[in-house]
């Protein structure tokens, strides 16, 4: 008889850290009309999961529980919902599972057919699962809100991208050096090194005197803020802007949103700009290509097995990872 239950790791409530986690063996799902079931291979660990744990994206998230964290999967389709077109049994995929429903840590996963990716055979499910919130953050706040071109024209930029060692800040480092861009960046001192082998122009350890100003060592304005990091004041921002300077915060609090809103009534040229992800399979299919053609890494902080999800929840929460934490099933 086939196996109809799958292992998975689940939180009922809000709170609890990674003592909160539970290992438990639940049904597999069924895939709707237009989505995939897929057996996962890995998925990726990102701010944004333990967030939703902790409530502070409460009431909107999760939609109800008990709630299965994770939206990052890679692995390979076993079946497929009606009126899916794109995909049939047997293909390696990466995705992003629906943020409001969950499901990344288990065994299988159900995801939409327009937020699946063909993966390439020579794209290890550990490189792609990286990608999908982390990759197209990066992609979204350089291309969308910053207005940056990745085949190189376009006038010179000068970009800023703090917390750059961060699971977004290094995509984001590697996909604005595509572009006509000089990048700085800041980061921890044990970092320093991999940030400027990823591209960077000009790195600062973040807990220097020069790190805080945020100031660029070859004195140039920066025309966007890539910013991962947080708890920066926009008074910190504001001296080292361009004219028409912006600063993009990947995880906008409310005091963010209100900055924005502010910015607009004074008509500001000099702008604080929230980014929501809007995540698109076609950004998905254009970072997998530049992976293939090496012209994007991910870097791989650490694996778990899924039975060790709990120690990936702690180190994801603790704040200092380089790059992506993996968990594997």
């Amino acid at each position: 008889m086939a196996k109809n239950v799958m292992h998975a790791v689940q939180y009922d409530g809000y709170g609890g850290g990674p003592s909160g986690l539970k290992h438990v063996e639940i049904p597999i799902p069924n895939p709707n009309k237009d989505e995939v079931l897929l057996k996962l291979e890995a998925a990726s660990l990102n701010p944004f999961d333990w967030k939703v744990q902790k409530g502070m994206l409460w009431p909107l998230l999760p939609r109800r529980f008990p709630h299965i964290p994770g939206t990052d999967v890679a692995g390979e389709v076993v079946q497929v919902g009606p009126g899916v077109k794109k995909f049939k049994a047997g293909d390696k995929v990466v995705a992003m599972v629906n943020p409001r429903n969950g499901g990344g840590l288990a065994e299988l996963a159900v995801t939409k057919e327009s937020l699946t990716a063909a993966r390439p055979p020579e794209v290890s499910a550990a490189t792609a699962v990286g990608l999908p919130v982390a990759g197209l953050t990066a992609h979204q706040a350089l291309i969308q809100s910053a207005g940056i071109k990745l085949d190189g024209s376009g006038k010179q930029a000068n970009v800023l991208i703090t917390a750059a060692s961060g699971g977004v800040g290094l995509y984001a480092v590697q996909l604005a050096k595509l572009g006509n861009t000089h990048v700085t960046a800041t980061c921890g001192a044990r970092n320093l090194e991999l940030v400027k082998s990823l591209g960077a122009d000009e790195v600062i350890d973040y807990k220097t005197p020069e790190g805080a100003t945020l100031k660029s060592p070859s004195g140039r304005k920066y025309d966007a803020v890539i910013h991962c990091a947080t708890g920066i004041p926009w008074s910190t921002f504001e001296p080292n802007l361009s004219t028409n300077g912006k600063v993009i915060d990947i995880t906008p609090g409310l005091s963010a949103v209100a900055n924005f809103a502010l910015g607009k009534l004074t008509f500001s040229k000099k702008q604080l700009v929230p980014l929501l992800l809007s995540p698109k399979a076609q950004n998905l299919d254009y970072l997998l290509k530049l992976v293939r053609e090496g012209k994007l890494k991910t870097i791989i902080d650490s694996k778990y097995p899924l039975t060790k999800a709990e120690d990936a929840w702690a180190k994801s929460i603790d704040g200092h990872a380089t790059g992506k934490i993996i968990v594997e099933p």
